[in-house]
């Protein structure tokens, strides 16, 4: 009897260590997998959701996540009646509260897509809005986008209760896109 208590000793030792070793593996695969994971795929996730976020320069964002692509994303701050639309700079992001720890990477390519920088502030050139742009070092300016090239902007400066008119043009500010930290629309 005692050869067999000990051999169904040693034979309950095995499993467990086996089991030990088939959770490492697997928490390690966890590990690996979550360690793939990009900060855009996270926010995909959680499109519709409320965050909080902290800009290079100082300045914080507070809204629902509308949408995003490769290189930005877009909040909505406010009341639905009084919303303004806040165009971030991904690159410019330092945290970020309230995700959910989701991922979504099935939906990749939505977030690749073609739609870069350029594309969304030539929409709002296009537009002639009347924006406030942020940059990485807590400045800021108010004006139109006059035009929207391969690597910078032009902003012409005028009151925020004027629309934009040559006679009102206090200057042109050109303004490359690695100093922008979010652009929002009034």
């Amino acid at each position: 009897m005692r050869w067999s208590d000990l051999f169904d000793d040693l034979e309950a030792q095995l499993a467990a260590q086996e089991a030990a070793e088939r959770q490492g593996e697997v928490v390690e695969h966890t590990r690996a997998s979550l360690g793939r994971v990009r900060l855009s795929e996270r926010l995909l996730a959680d499109t519709g959701a409320t965050v909080r976020l902290a800009l290079r320069g100082g300045a914080t964002v507070q809204g629902v996540i509308d949408d995003l692509a490769q290189d930005w994303l877009l909040v909505r701050e406010g009341e639905a009646d009084r919303a303004r639309e806040v165009f971030v700079v991904l690159a410019s992001v330092l945290t970020v509260q309230g995700l959910s720890g989701r991922s979504d990477t099935g939906r990749r390519n939505r977030v690749q897509r073609s739609l870069d920088l350029r594309h969304a502030l030539r929409a709002l050139s296009r537009d002639r809005a009347l924006v406030r742009v942020h940059d990485v070092d807590g400045g800021g300016s108010v004006g139109t986008i006059d035009r929207v090239g391969a690597d910078h902007l032009d902003l012409s400066t005028h009151p925020d209760d004027l629309p934009r008119r040559t006679r009102d043009v206090h200057s042109v500010v050109t303004i490359p896109y690695t100093a922008l930290a979010c652009v929002v629309r009034n």
